[in-house]
């Protein structure tokens, strides 16, 4: 692979950075990525902005990434290899070795927004990050084993045990790393001063950025604020499946409530932001749930669509639940023992 795309940077961009290939603030306040194992004040190995196009072999990791923008279309080709430590695989609850994949996908560069938030189902990933890992929020673990039970397992839940690492990701049966939250990992060196920096690109074509934006979204002057989202926790208990009350364990345990957070029900709004000045639709990565979105604003590209997981409809409407029941087919997890309507033991 070539070096396009990669350039040098300002000795304080390094300041910002840390072992492992990393996201920086550049000077010009765009997202940008480290590449060397060990930056110095005078490397010169560096993606000066990530919307554009770039390519790089990470030695230290195995991380192998080449973007191309041209005529329209957004190509990423990736190894899916992360560039920053991970947990270890296999382990207890997780029987999968990470190993290479061979990703490649087209997305439209200028995407066009819907009038409504779609959901989809499993398989379908989410998106992919600017290292070339696909985000895969969803878990293909349901009450009672059952996936007709409307009980779908949120995986970041307490009330499974997927053998997640500290970056919220582990490892398919095809030996894919994927990330089911934030990947603290790839993001643990940015500035959290100024406007979150763009993480990754959505099965649509739309960017997709931290929880930190303008308060205005449309006024850069505005100053930050954490963006919340607008999905909340259901009271009461549950009028079947597992009963109990609503804690967080499942996705339907959620409801979006127009409104009540910064972001509409795909997770997103409309923002100006360093990358996009005069405005975009934006997906983000919030704190709480559903950390990652479970709905798309606009139609995915062919080369992303995973047979099965496409569209499910008409994203989520008030008190409706805040996800699909499904995710990514994968080993699924270990549970405690002994709790009634718990999935069996992973299938490796």
């Amino acid at each position: 692979m070539n070096n396009n795309g990669v350039n040098g940077v300002s000795r304080r961009g390094f300041l910002m950075g840390s072992l492992g290939s990393s996201l920086v603030i550049t000077a010009a306040g765009t997202t940008g990525l480290v590449l060397r194992t060990s930056p110095s004040y005078a490397a010169d190995t560096f993606v000066s902005d990530v919307t554009g196009s770039y390519s790089f072999e990470d030695a230290a990791t195995g991380c192998v990434v080449d973007v191309s923008v041209a005529n329209g279309v957004r190509r990423i080709r990736s190894n899916g290899i992360p560039n920053h430590s991970t947990g270890q695989f296999p382990n207890s609850s997780n029987p999968n070795a990470i190993s290479a994949q061979d990703y490649d996908y087209s997305f439209p560069s200028s995407p066009s927004q819907g009038k409504s938030a779609e959901t989809y189902t499993i398989p379908q990933p989410f998106g992919i990050a600017v290292n070339g890992v696909l985000f895969d929020p969803l878990a293909a673990e349901w009450y009672n084993s059952d996936r007709n039970s409307g009980w779908s397992y949120n995986a970041l839940g307490s009330g499974i045990d997927l053998g997640l690492d500290e970056n919220d990701a582990h490892v398919q049966p095809t030996g894919a790393y994927h990330y089911h939250g934030i990947p603290d990992g790839l993001v643990d060196t940015i500035s959290r001063k100024g406007h979150s920096p763009l993480i990754g690109w959505a099965g649509d074509g739309f960017p997709i950025y931290l929880d930190r934006g303008y308060k205005k979204p449309r006024n850069r002057k505005s100053g930050l604020t954490r963006l919340t989202s607008s999905y909340q926790l259901k009271s009461g208990t549950r009028p079947s499946g597992p009963g109990g009350r609503y804690n967080g364990d499942y996705n339907e345990d959620y409801e979006y409530i127009e409104g009540s957070g910064d972001l509409d029900a795909a997770n997103g709004r409309f923002q100006k932001t360093p990358e996009f000045p005069k405005g975009t639709y934006a997906y983000i990565l919030t704190k709480d749930y559903p950390v990652i979105p479970r709905a798309f604003i606009g139609s995915i590209a062919d080369s992303f669509v995973k047979s099965g997981g496409g569209a499910a409809g008409n994203g989520p409407t008030n008190g409706q639940p805040g996800a699909p029941s499904g995710g990514q087919p994968g080993p699924g997890g270990q549970r405690p023992q002994g709790a009634p309507g718990r999935p069996r033991p992973p299938r490796a």
